[in-house]
């Protein structure tokens, strides 16, 4: 075996300790952050006396705190060290739980959230770009398996923090202090996320030295300025926006579809959405792999295209065999497209600029899927399920020649 040889199987296990590292610690944070918020967020709320608008901005508005401080989380990561901004989103998976043990109003609860937002706003495009920083040729599938472990703490966070209210209320009404352990499992569970992730982020992330705090400044315009004037990194990050708000709009109205016009169980309904869920889950390491080596651009293409068609076609289904295969195929088309949205704005921007280019992404992800439910809620209000759909499998579709019109190439992949 060359020297050559043993050096690069030596970076490759460094790579792969790291990134184990990484995703245990993504785990224990999203599980967390999940157990935080739903079903418990919601519940909590109503206990302490808000009405549907207060429960609504109870859950919403710490997408507001993504929207608003992703982009510049991840233009200063570049700046002072992306290890170090990642542990400051750390901080706040890991200490913020613990304040909702001390809420008992309304108005406690949405600051706590906006302040818990902060977590993932801060975490969540900087852990990106750390993924993106180690993963060299193989952005794409690293991307992919990173998401993936999020997507199962949030699986699991979800039906486990509900598990827990609903056992400690024993069938009736829950009370605040049942809503403080739930809190209390998310803080212990933040927590540990912090105290791995502390081993190895304070190992690493020096900020650039010689600066002086008015060149900091200029460095910091300059990253956004750079990633925002490209209108690659733009168009892509719209591409998962838009794929973000039809996945946000079914996850509003899927259920609802299934219930109250098709007639299916509550429990149904939720498998309806659960298989999108798994499919993704499933399919995404793999797209990821296959985007590193056979090109991102038609896995984005192909993936609209399939999120179109099973959108389109649910308003036109009435039983549950069919609903269930629709939300499969809508299910790979999300796997197609997040498995190489990400890695391809990566791809396009210089090294330097991963955070920026990950906030810039992370923001306009935030958007839409925000925008998602909202638009769509009152697009059905006036139309109705059937066109409602429609319009929104339009707009992916309407997305493509865009995308092909600005993204022609893909960059080449630096070895």
């Amino acid at each position: 075996m060359t020297q050559d040889t043993t050096q690069e199987n030596g970076a490759k296990q460094g790579t792969k300790s790291i990134f184990n590292i990484l995703c245990g610690v993504n785990f224990l944070a999203r599980f967390s952050y999940a157990l935080a918020r739903n079903p418990v967020l919601p519940l909590f709320a109503l206990a302490l006396g808000a009405g549907p608008e207060g429960i609504g901005l109870a859950v919403g508005i710490s997408t507001v705190t993504g929207i608003l401080f992703k982009m510049p989380s991840g233009a200063i990561s570049d700046i002072v060290g992306r290890r170090r901004t990642m542990l400051v989103g750390l901080l706040f998976f890991g200490l913020i739980p613990f304040a909702y043990l001390f809420i008992s109003s309304y108005k406690a609860l949405v600051i706590v959230r906006f302040i818990h937002g902060l977590a993932t706003a801060i975490y969540g495009p900087v852990a990106m770009a750390v993924v993106a920083d180690v993963a060299g040729k193989r952005k794409g599938e690293l991307l992919s398996w990173f998401s993936s472990v999020a997507i199962v703490g949030t699986l699991l966070g979800a039906p486990i923090g509900g598990f827990i209210l609903s056992w400690l209320s024993a069938g009736a009404d829950p009370t605040i202090g049942n809503f403080r352990v739930v809190y209390m499992v998310s803080a212990v569970a933040g927590a540990a996320a912090l105290a791995i992730g502390s081993i190895y982020l304070c190992k690493g992330g020096k900020p650039i030295e010689g600066k002086g705090l008015s060149e900091r400044f200029a460095m910091f315009f300059t990253g956004i300025k750079q990633v925002v004037s490209d209108k690659r990194v733009l168009v892509t990050s719209a591409m998962e926006g838009v794929q973000n708000m039809s996945m946000g709009a079914l996850e509003a109205f899927l259920p609802i579809y299934a219930v109250t016009v098709v007639g299916l169980s509550a429990f149904q309904a939720g498998m309806l959405w659960g298989i999108q869920v798994v499919v993704t889950l499933l399919a995404k390491p793999l797209m990821g792999r296959i985007s590193d080596q056979w090109g991102r651009r038609p896995l984005i293409i192909a993936g609209m295209v399939l999120c179109a068609a099973s959108m389109a076609a649910i308003p036109h289904l009435g039983d549950f065999s069919s609903l269930l295969i629709a939300g499969s195929i809508f299910g790979l088309g999300e796997a197609f497209v997040t498995s190489s949205s990400a890695a391809l704005v990566a791809d396009f921007c210089q090294a330097k600029h991963y955070g920026a280019a990950m906030g810039t992404f992370g923001t306009i992800f935030d958007i839409g899927h925000a925008a998602g439910p909202i638009v769509t809620g009152l697009l059905i209000a006036s139309f109705g399920f059937g066109i409602s759909f429609s319009i929104v499998a339009t707009l992916l579709v309407l997305s493509l020649p865009v995308f092909m019109h600005y993204v022609r190439e893909e960059p080449e992949l630096a070895e």
